[in-house]
């Protein structure tokens, strides 16, 4: 899977490759025939006293030598750039993948598996890439060259490679084979600390008030130990393998001295032959040694391929059709026709025979308890869900026809949980409209209620918003979502219980609002309050996932029990007639 994953990452990039190559060839040729001159010195040179000849071979090997390091410079340069490349666009297409993620899909992996993959996952593979450019390519020829080098300054003594190389397999394939299963779980378990640590920054703040500091850092004790206790089981077999390869080594060496001590004496091998032996043996073993480092990474790299392959290979649930319809250019209407809805693995279902009509020009208000289905409900509008049974049309179109990005550009949501993006107030409301104007932003932000608070700060549009708008309150932040709502005048537009946060002359004066700047568009208010939706056109009231009244806030006072208690468990009599 990794090579086939960088094969397709790779494919822009094969001029680069075929340099890199072209170089490391030239480089690994340039070391092997190092000796053999350092040899011809020693034999030829020294015990001759031939000082011309030294001369001559010495200038030869720092030729030879400068376009050795020329050729790694360049190497290692293009070969690091070309490794980031792939790391980028792996990085680029995790992300952009991620970005059509629908909820089942984000239910799968996870958030902090998914930050994992596209950070450490990719890390890995971009290292792998690296060290194969700048080191690897060159291993194969080095292995191969050097033992013909060797065999050419003395075929006895060649022997010794033979005995020696397979005892090296032996002990890396044992290493690699027990160290392949503890990288798998080396990953699942940064998967664990990222969810602990992700948990506990984001709800600090809880953890404070219920004072549970002391079993927050004991749970993330117990994780940080798992992922050490897996570190130290790598680092064990890496610690077993390095020694071992160079005992191997050191006894390859005594060898060579002691059986080619034995032929110079005899005349069959001269001094300098048995030191480039030695240069070879030391060439080859360092040619192990790199493909040892190598053992070890690949098998992290491959998990971590798969990962990545994992995520990029998703079929997402929620796609637009091959051959989508286009919706009509007139305000759109939303209609559900006997819908249900069930997540996947549950024995009944969240939403069941919902018929709904939202029409242009009517502020249609959800009103249920908790876990009434209301917020499924709103996500199968925008096509976040899909219904399981029935159908939902969008200007008398099933939703499922249209495409998923010209839909939801028809409809703005303004969701239960608040959230802003980092930067500033006026890059946020150009979420609702890339190209709104300075007048149409304050005009959005007046009809939130939102204009007050705004005109006081420095900059005041360009105001800073920290990451999820955090240095504003609850109230404020709500409102500077529900104008980047505004903006967008969409045919539909949903308000998820987003007025919980602000008072009740607020959300009064932001009720009224709405009737003048989405006139004659469609609006859906979810809310738990009954002051904010009295007054809408028609209230849908949901018990159970199943629509039990529909009507005015009298005809529904007059006919649905669910209703009655919902509007008496927060008003008088008197207040609710």
């Amino acid at each position: 899977m990794l090579f086939k994953l960088a094969m397709r990452y790779l494919r822009p990039y094969m001029g680069a490759v075929y340099v890199v190559i072209v170089l490391q060839v030239v480089q690994t040729l340039a070391a092997l025939s190092l000796p053999t001159l350092n040899a011809d010195i020693i034999d030829q040179g020294v015990v001759r006293n031939d000082i011309p000849f030294i001369w001559r071979t010495g200038r030869e090997m720092l030729g030879i030598s400068a376009v050795q390091v020329a050729c790694a410079v360049l190497a290692a340069f293009l070969g690091a750039r070309t490794a980031m490349a792939v790391g980028r666009d792996v990085r680029r297409d995790v992300f952009g993948t991620v970005q059509t993620f629908g909820s089942l899909e984000l239910g799968h992996f996870g958030p902090p598996s998914l930050i994992t993959r596209s950070t450490n996952d990719v890390q890995q593979i971009q290292t792998v890439l690296m060290i194969t450019f700048t080191i690897m390519v060159q291993v194969p020829i080095m292995l191969v060259g050097g033992v013909f080098m060797a065999v050419r300054q003395d075929a006895q003594l060649a022997w010794l490679l033979v005995a020696i190389i397979p005892v090296l397999g032996i002990v890396v394939g044992f290493a690699m084979w027990r160290m392949g299963p503890l990288f798998k779980v080396m990953q699942k378990r940064i998967d664990a600390i990222n969810t602990v640590m992700r948990e506990q920054l984001a709800g600090v703040s809880v953890i404070r008030a219920f004072v549970r500091q002391k079993a927050e850092r004991e749970r993330f004790a117990v994780v940080n130990s798992e992922l050490r206790d897996t570190s130290i089981s790598v680092g064990m077999w890496m610690a077993f393998l390095f020694p071992a390869v160079m005992i191997i080594v050191n006894l390859a060496q005594v060898g060579v001295l002691f059986f080619g001590g034995e032929r110079i004496d005899t005349g069959e091998m001269m001094v300098g032959s048995l030191i480039a032996f030695l240069n070879y043996l030391m060439q080859i073993f360092m040619s192990v040694m790199m493909a040892t480092m190598m053992f070890i990474i690949v098998p992290r790299a491959e998990v971590s391929a798969d990962r990545v392959r994992e995520v990029l290979g998703t079929v997402v649930a929620i796609a637009s059709p091959k051959e989508p319809k286009a919706p009509s250019p007139d305000p759109l209407s939303f209609h559900f026709r006997d819908v249900s809805f069930r997540y996947p693995g549950a024995e009944d279902d969240v939403l069941a025979a919902i018929n709904l009509a939202l029409v242009p020009g009517t502020i249609t208000a959800l009103i249920g308890s908790t876990g009434s289905g209301k917020t499924t409900l709103v996500n199968l509008l925008p096509r976040l869900l899909d219904a399981t049974g029935g159908v939902i049309e969008a200007g008398g179109t099933p939703v499922r026809d249209l495409d998923v990005r010209a839909l939801r550009q028809r409809v703005a949501l303004v969701p239960q949980r608040t959230f802003l993006f980092s930067g500033t107030i006026a890059s946020n409301l150009r979420l609702g409209k890339s190209d709104v104007t300075e007048d149409e932003m304050w005009a959005a932000l007046d009809a939130a209620q939102a204009t007050e608070f705004v005109s006081t700060l420095e900059g005041r549009l360009d105001a800073p918003v920290s990451q999820g708008g955090k240095n504003f309150s609850g109230g404020q932040r709500q409102r500077l979502t529900i104008a980047r709502a505004l903006i967008r005048k969409a045919d539909l537009t949903i308000f998820d219980d987003s007025f919980s946060a602000l008072d009740y002359t607020t959300d009064s004066l932001l009720r009224a609002a709405l009737r003048t700047e989405l006139a004659g568009k469609a609006v859906l208010i979810v809310a738990q309050r009954v002051a904010t939706i009295r007054g809408a056109d028609r209230i849908v009231v949901l018990d159970g996932g199943k629509v039990v009244g529909t009507g005015s806030h009298h005809q529904l006072m007059a006919s649905c029990g669910t209703y009655q208690e919902i509007v008496l468990s927060q008003l008088s009599a008197e207040e609710a007639a």
